[in-house]
């Protein structure tokens, strides 16, 4: 069991997460040192990927896309879901959260209003879950 499967549904490789999370890096690390950061990042996001509680929170998200997506009218009786969605950012806190605490859940939200690189351009569910993947994992990426 592993999300890379779902994720590859979206067009997002490994790769691009590493990518996403270094778009909001900050840090003084350069050349072999970032690299590096890269490197151990992308072996975090290999290990959440794995984990099964991320996974169905993962696959939770693709599957409530695809109802948004279904729906002709909108679940809200609208066609203006997304304003009043919040479903989508619980999924997203938890993951979060269930990776990093509550560090991991302060920098879902800094990812979240950013949606760096391909997060952008994921529908509503899978950008927090994807977006609080990416920041929980960079959260830890720097505590360990």
């Amino acid at each position: 069991m592993d999300a890379t499967e779902i994720l590859s549904r979206y067009d997002l490789r490994l790769e691009d997460l590493v990518d996403s999370g270094f778009e909001l890096y900050v840090g003084p690390a350069k050349g072999q040192e970032l690299t590096r950061l890269k490197t151990k990042h992308r072996e975090l996001l290999a290990k959440n990927l794995k984990d099964p509680n991320v996974y169905l929170l993962i696959a939770a998200a693709a599957h409530l896309d695809e109802i948004l997506k279904k729906e002709k009218t909108g679940v809200f009786g609208s066609k203006n879901d997304p304003a009043a969605l919040v479903a989508d950012e619980l999924i997203g806190m938890s993951i979060a959260e269930f990776i990093a605490g509550k560090r991991g859940l302060f920098n879902y939200v800094r990812y979240d209003k950013a949606k760096p690189g391909k997060i952008a351009d994921l529908p509503p569910f899978m950008d927090d879950a994807v977006g609080a993947l990416v920041a929980a994992t960079m959260t830890r990426l720097f505590e360990d």
